[in-house]
């Protein structure tokens, strides 16, 4: 009995993909025994197609012409690695209209097209899978798409940028700068050239609009999402974080507040006529769910698991309503770890295939929830530290809590620092919860005072029943 074979096409011949490569030839036996038919790379295309890999391939094989692939109706399977956008979602929307699957890693692409592109593999019939788009080889997108089908996911916290995580680990632990952090980080290989997607936040903004859409069933859009990078964090602020027990992340956040519509089962346990009574009030007060996305540098309790998480490493925190807190941790780049995750897509895509039922796969979306609202950053409650250069005078204090209070911000505690460079001294505070928009007015008038000699940070902060 001849065996079933799967042509495929890969686009994009850099590192995950040469990593690809590799593991196709060399795992070759165990991915047919996995999948129940042998895959088999037909073609590799890429702009360059002479310099050395660290692997081998027939020279038959290279080609730079992308319709030797999207135009091959033998091939089943588009590998997409090239890490574009535009050249990406063209030739995506190409090969879906093929009939060609999609397993590709390209974060941008699908955060600025998502709702497109999968409209396109229904109409088409074909699956688009992305396990690697997210902490590369932690299973993140497979976990919230299936193992986490029965809940109703509330919180994402996500780490899901190795590069920045890197930095401010080592401001934090050796008490260095900024630079001194990111130069370092580009020497050990951590960092771009250009590491501006980076330390702005925006590679981090890119996954977690793709957990958020996966998560929420709402179409998340890139307009919809803060984004703050690390770039002009002072080691100070983190040192004075650690004084009230707080750890600096940059923090890709994704909330549904209020509530979805139902109450959940813990709500609804309980038997007894006050129960019946606090059932139908809860009912009765039900609030509109928000969605809630945004990305900046966020202190955590030291306590808190994300504050654990050093160096290169990613971890992703979610709240199902049924499994409580769930944590996925590993690196969240490198060339063997996305292949792992390219690949694993390619196995289960590739039983569907053999089970001739690929036209049904769960690798498809739809938007769910229409009517919920995306809150904007200026409607969000958070908890802020604070970071004022004042004079060194009497008054200080009065003058700058006076304006805070007339905005319905509270102080939780405050440090005046012994520090003096020309007469200005840092007064730093941590404050209670507060709407983002009042602590922005405050924060304009306060930075108008002659006191005060320099723009105030502002820093977010997260604990308590947020991660909940």
């Amino acid at each position: 009995m001849c065996k079933k074979i799967i042509n495929l096409g890969l686009i994009g011949f850099g590192k995950v993909g040469a990593g690809v490569v590799r593991v196709l030839q060399d795992s070759a036996r165990l991915l047919e025994e996995k999948i129940g038919a042998r895959p088999v790379l037909k073609k590799i295309a890429d702009v360059d197609i002479s310099s050395r890999r660290d692997v081998s391939v027939d020279r038959h094989l290279l080609t730079t012409e992308l319709n030797d692939i999207l135009d091959d109706p033998e091939i089943e399977v588009v590998i997409e690695l090239t890490g574009t956008t535009l050249v990406a979602k063209r030739l995506m929307l190409k090969a879906m209209s093929e009939g060609k699957h999609i397993v590709t890693a390209n974060k941008a692409v699908l955060a600025q097209n998502w709702a497109e592109l999968f409209a396109t593999a229904k109409k088409n019939r074909v699956g688009i899978f992305y396990e690697a788009s997210v902490g590369a080889g932690i299973p993140v997108i497979q976990v919230i798409r299936e193992g986490l089908a029965a809940n109703h996911i509330s919180r994402i916290f996500g780490i899901l940028n190795g590069t920045t995580n890197y930095i401010l680990t080592r401001m934090q632990k050796d008490k260095i700068n900024f630079e001194e952090a990111l130069d370092e980080a580009r020497k050990k290989g951590f960092a771009e050239p250009d590491p501006s997607l980076d330390i702005g936040g925006f590679d981090s903004m890119h996954k977690i609009v793709i957990l958020s859409n996966l998560a929420f069933g709402k179409k998340i859009e890139i307009k919809d999402v803060y984004v703050e990078g690390i770039d002009r964090i002072d080691e100070k602020d983190i040192r004075y974080g650690e004084e009230f027990g707080y750890s600096l992340k940059l923090l890709a956040i994704a909330k549904e507040t209020g509530t979805p519509g139902v109450l959940t089962h813990q709500q609804r346990v309980g038997k007894g006529a006050r129960h019946r009574t606090a059932l139908h009030s809860m009912e009765k007060n039900l609030r509109p769910a928000e969605i809630e996305v945004r990305v900046h540098p966020t202190f955590l309790p030291k306590e808190h698991l994300l504050s654990s998480v050093e160096h290169e490493f990613n971890a992703i925190y979610i709240v199902g309503d049924l499994t409580g807190p769930i944590v996925l941790y590993g690196r969240g780049a490198g060339q063997m770890s996305a292949s792992s995750a390219v690949i694993g897509d390619l196995i289960y895509l590739g039983r569907k295939i053999v089970g001739g039922n690929a036209g049904e796969i769960s690798g498809l979306w739809e938007e769910r929830r229409k009517g919920i609202k995306i809150k904007n950053i200026a409607d969000v409650r958070s908890r802020y530290y604070l970071r004022f250069s004042v004079v060194d005078s009497p008054g200080v204090l009065a003058k700058i809590s006076n304006i805070l209070g007339r905005h319905n911000i509270s102080i939780a505690q405050v440090i005046q620092k012994e520090e003096r460079r020309k007469d200005v001294v840092p007064v730093v505070m941590m404050t209670h919860e507060a709407v983002e928009k009042n602590v922005q007015h405050a924060l304009s008038l306060i930075d108008r005072l002659k006191i005060v000699k320099a723009k105030t940070v502002l820093i977010r902060v997260e604990d308590g029943t947020t991660f909940c």
